[in-house]
């Protein structure tokens, strides 16, 4: 574990932007402004996403998976 605290920056309540499309079975990606640029996470969803779908991350499982919700359109 690093000796950062980047809990201030936690991606949790931000915009994302499906990269990768979330299929039933497991995580795709989803690309999200943070720390003054973007980051990459896989995301993971009870439904189906495809790609360049605005989401909201709703929790962070690990450093780099998150749980995110369509936004409505």
């Amino acid at each position: 574990m690093s000796g950062t605290d980047d809990s201030a920056q936690s991606p949790v309540g931000a915009v994302g932007r499906i990269t990768v499309p979330i299929p039933p079975d497991g995580p795709g990606e989803v690309l999200v402004a943070v720390r003054g640029g973007s980051e990459a996470y896989a995301a993971w969803c009870d439904r189906p996403i495809a790609t360049n779908v605005r989401v909201l991350v709703t929790d962070r499982f690990s450093a780099r998976s998150v749980m995110v919700e369509p936004l409505p359109d």
